[in-house]
């Protein structure tokens, strides 16, 4: 169980992929480029190659995890996490309807 407090440390926000490639060498990971209403974009990787093509994401609008401390995986910097629900396959969550970039989920 967290606090009420240490949940609101998590900083949730919608954002808009603008590019999405297949990490070479890798099974599971995408790299994309987020736009979180920020000065520039954020690289963020996932595990989502065995279930989604790289374009399919491109356009797109999701809910991100933005204040997560940076990691690297195969060489990139990932600086976010995509929120998806766990079924037999990710389903990645997203706005009901467009919002602006950098929207807090609440």
């Amino acid at each position: 169980m967290v606090t009420i407090d240490e949940f609101a440390k998590l900083e949730m926000k919608a954002g808009t992929v603008l590019a999405a490639e297949a990490v070479d060498g890798s099974e599971k990971l995408i790299k994309m480029m987020v736009d979180l209403g920020e000065e520039k974009p954020r690289q963020v990787l996932a595990g989502l190659k065995l279930y989604y093509k790289s374009e399919s994401l491109v356009g797109r609008q999701f809910i991100f995890a933005a204040n997560l401390q940076p990691r690297v995986m195969m060489g990139f910097e990932s600086q976010g996490m995509i929120l998806c629900a766990n079924a037999k396959k990710p389903i990645c969550l997203r706005p009901s309807h467009k919002v602006p970039n950098g929207t807090l989920v609440r």
